[in-house]
C-alpha cells in the first residue's frame, strides 16, 4: 500500500496486518515446547472481536541526523471490540514503572476501557494520543458522538527504540496512526520487526511484537507483547538458560553505551471470559510470572506495564441505568491465571523468533536470535517438542 505523503517525506511505510503465508517460523515451528492449548491463530485475535494493525516505518541508513533518520519505528493498534466502541471491563498493573501507559488512571477509577490501545516508541506517545481523538471522531468509533461529547482517554503505551531509531526525530505522523487503526484485522498477526516493535531489542537480541493465546475451560485468552527488555545472561527458553550459551551476537552499538537489562515490555491481555475489573487485575499480576519464565525480572530502568480486558458483554434490564454483568466464580479462575502466564511466555519467545537482524542509526546492529543454535541447545537438554 503506497502513501505518497510519506514517500515525499522520504519515509518507507509498510502496512503489515495479518501474518503472511510466507512469514518465517514461530516458536512452535522450531519445536520449542509450551504448555497449554493455543487458539486457532495462537494470537490475541483468537478472542472474538479483537483486531490488530501495524504501521511499520523503515527508512535510511548511516549516521544519525535528528529529524531525518535513519528511521526504525512504528505503531501497533489494538481494537478491543472491533471498529465500533463498546466499553469493556479492564484493569492494569506494573512490575517496574519506568514507562508510560496513558489512560490508566481512568481505567483504575472506572474499571472500564472505552478506547483503542496503541503501542509505539517513547517519544511518539504524544502525537499518537492526539491523533486517536481525531480517528475515533472521523471513523464514528463512538456511535452518536456529537461535537462536544466526552469520551474517555485513549490508551497509548511505549517502549524505547533509540538504539536503532532516530527516536527524537518525530517520524510517527497522523497518517501512520490512521493506517494502523484502519488496517486492524482479525486472524494471524505479524510479529517481530513490525509496528511499535520495529526498533525494539529483547534480551539483547532483536525483539519486537509477539502474540499467543490459550483456550482454557471453554474461554479464550490472548496476549500481545511489545518486548524491549532483558539481559542476555538471563534469557531462558523452555526452561533452558540459552542466554548463557549465546554470549556472542551481542548488539553492535557505536553511538552510546550499551545497556544490559534495562528498557521495557508492554503486555496486553484480552479474554472473552466474564471477568470483573478486580479479576482482570489478577490476570495482570500473573503477567510477570510469564516474563520471569523467559528471564525478565523488572530491572530498575524497565517500564513493565500491563493491561487486561474482557470482551464479555453486559446484559440489559428493564431499567436503562442498570446492567447485569456475567461474572466467573473466583473458584473457576485458576485456568485463566495459568493461561496468562503461558501465553505471555510464548508471546515473548514468538517475538524473538520472528524478529530479524536490523541495522539502524550510526550502523548500530542488533542480531536476530540464532534459531539453529537455540534448537541445538534445547535438543541437548531434552527439551524439543516431539
Amino acid at each position: 500500500m503506497r502513501f505518497d505523503l510519506f514517500a515525499a517525506a522520504g519515509i518507507a511505510l509498510l502496512l503489515l496486518i495479518p501474518r503472511s503465508a510466507d512469514a518465517g517460523p514461530r516458536a512452535r515451528d522450531l519445536g520449542i515446547p509450551f504448555s497449554g492449548e493455543p487458539g486457532p491463530h495462537n494470537a490475541i485475535t483468537d478472542v472474538a472481536g479483537v483486531l490488530v494493525g501495524h504501521t511499520t516505518l523503515i527508512a535510511g541508513e548511516g549516521p544519525l541526523v535528528v529529524s531525518r533518520g535513519p528511521v526504525r519505528t512504528g505503531v501497533t493498534a489494538i481494537l478491543p471490540t472491533g471498529r465500533t466502541n463498546r466499553a469493556v471491563f479492564a484493569a492494569w498493573d506494573t512490575l517496574n514503572g519506568n514507562g508510560e501507559m496513558t489512560g490508566t488512571a481512568w481505567i483504575a477509577e472506572s474499571g472500564q476501557l472505552d478506547e483503542p490501545i496503541l503501542l509505539t516508541n517513547t517519544r511518539s506517545v504524544g502525537v499518537v494520543h492526539d491523533v486517536v481523538w481525531d480517528w475515533r471522531r472521523e471513523r464514528g468509533y463512538h456511535r452518536g458522538e456529537g461535537p462536544l461529547d466526552f469520551a474517555a482517554l485513549p490508551v497509548v503505551a511505549e517502549t524505547w527504540d533509540g538504539r536503532l531509531n532516530d527516536i527524537h526525530g518525530g517520524h510517527v505522523k497522523r497518517g501512520h496512526v490512521f493506517a494502523a487503526l484502519d488496517g486492524a484485522q482479525g486472524g494471524a498477526v505479524a510479529e517481530g520487526n513490525v509496528g511499535g516493535g520495529t526498533g525494539m531489542v529483547c534480551h539483547r537480541f532483536k525483539g519486537g511484537v509477539g502474540t499467543a493465546s490459550r483456550v482454557a475451560d471453554g474461554f479464550t485468552l490472548g496476549v500481545l507483547v511489545q518486548a524491549n527488555y532483558g539481559s542476555r545472561e538471563s534469557l531462558t527458553i523452555a526452561g533452558v538458560p540459552v542466554g548463557r550459551q549465546l554470549g556472542d551476537l551481542m548488539p553492535e552499538i557505536h553511538s552510546m553505551e550499551e545497556q544490559g537489562s534495562g528498557n521495557s515490555i508492554i503486555v496486553i491481555v484480552a479474554t472473552d471470559a466474564p471477568l470483573l475489573p478486580h479479576q482482570l487485575k489478577r490476570l495482570c499480576r500473573r503477567v510477570p510470572l510469564g516474563i520471569g519464565r523467559v528471564g525478565g525480572f523488572g530491572s530498575n530502568s524497565s517500564g513493565d506495564l500491563f493491561l487486561a480486558f474482557s470482551t464479555a458483554a453486559l446484559r440489559s434490564t428493564d431499567t436503562e441505568a442498570v446492567k447485569l454483568a456475567p461474572v466467573l466464580d473466583n473458584e473457576a479462575i485458576d485456568p485463566l491465571l495459568l493461561a496468562t502466564v503461558e501465553a505471555t511466555e510464548e508471546a515473548i519467545v514468538n517475538a524473538l523468533v520472528a524478529a530479524r537482524t536490523m541495522t539502524g542509526i550510526n550502523g548500530n546492529t542488533v542480531h536476530a536470535l540464532p534459531h539453529d543454535r537455540v534448537v541445538e541447545l534445547l535438543r541437548r537438554h531434552g527439551r524439543l517438542a516431539e
